[in-house]
């Protein structure tokens, strides 16, 4: 007599005990091995570096630069940094580059399974937690410095806007005010973008302050790629609005990486903040 799979007669009880959570699940039936820290490990791997998000008045940027390092090598020159989580959120990894796409990925299948088992996608808020708990699984290499550090942004449908979450390698959840940046890059992207950001901005002038920003942590930081203009190699730039999450091509962004080199020929330091009457 054959099993019946819509009444869950004749399965492991692994594939019925964990609901909604497809991590969860992986983890229990051993397609995914737990990890936990060995005695002593000393390895190097190609570290992901600088992300930036912000908000605008239609939802949230995201932009991440496209170098990869093994201590003073340049590991890859093109690797991706942002990816689209599920329709209204992004995603961008810095740290552990492997690690980092693995979890990425886990993420991505995690989300859209809850909403097939459910019936409904999870909230920002939502999402945002189950990434957190991802984190916490991964503490183990975490301390042994195989650490990722992510940061989530999408558009709340709740709340009509855009959001900004940042975390630690524990799985601590934050949630940043208008714009954050995490990568080894992130002081010199953070502070651009202090003086660029403004609030309810529009997507457009958000985009070139991501690259600004970029542009400016790849001046300090060796570990992050500024554009290279003679491989045709520009950041990662995604949108989350209320109609979806758009990854801008390549032709698009190659555009306006060009506007901003052009500008720093004859302004190195790129643009400055303004005085509320308009004066430098």
């Amino acid at each position: 007599m054959t099993a019946d799979p819509r009444s869950g007669r004749g399965l492991p009880a692994t594939y019925l005990a964990h609901g909604s959570s497809f991590a969860d699940f992986l983890l229990a039936s051993g397609a995914v091995p737990r990890r936990t820290p060995s005695a002593d490990v000393a390895v190097e791997v190609p570290h992901a570096t600088t992300i930036v998000a912000l908000t605008s008045d239609s939802g949230v940027v995201m932009a991440g630069d496209r170098r990869a390092t093994m201590g003073n090598i340049i590991a890859q020159r093109d690797i991706e940094k942002v990816f689209p989580a599920d329709e209204l959120s992004v995603i961008g990894i810095a740290g552990a580059a492997g690690i980092a796409v693995e979890l990425v990925r886990l993420f991505q299948v995690e989300l859209e399974h809850y909403e097939k088992i459910e019936g409904l996608p999870l909230s920002l808020d939502g999402k945002a937690n189950r990434l957190a708990a991802l984190l916490r699984g991964n503490l183990g290499m975490a301390m042994q410095g195989l650490a990722v550090v992510p940061l989530y942004a999408g558009f709340d449908a709740d709340r009509g806007r855009g959001r900004i979450f940042s975390y630690d390698v524990t799985g601590g959840r934050y949630e940043e005010r208008d714009h954050h940046a995490v990568g080894s890059g992130s002081h010199f992207a953070r502070g651009s973008l202090k003086k660029l950001y403004r609030t309810g901005m529009p997507t457009e002038q958000a985009i070139m302050a991501a690259v600004e920003s970029l542009y400016d942590a790849a001046d300090d930081d060796s570990a992050t790629g500024g554009p290279d203009l003679t491989r045709r190699i520009f950041p990662v730039i995604a949108i989350a609005q209320d109609d979806g999450v758009r990854v801008l091509d390549d032709a698009d962004v190659g555009a306006i990486v060009e506007r901003v080199v052009a500008a720093r020929l004859t302004s190195p330091d790129g643009p400055v903040a303004r005085m509320p009457g308009g004066a430098p």
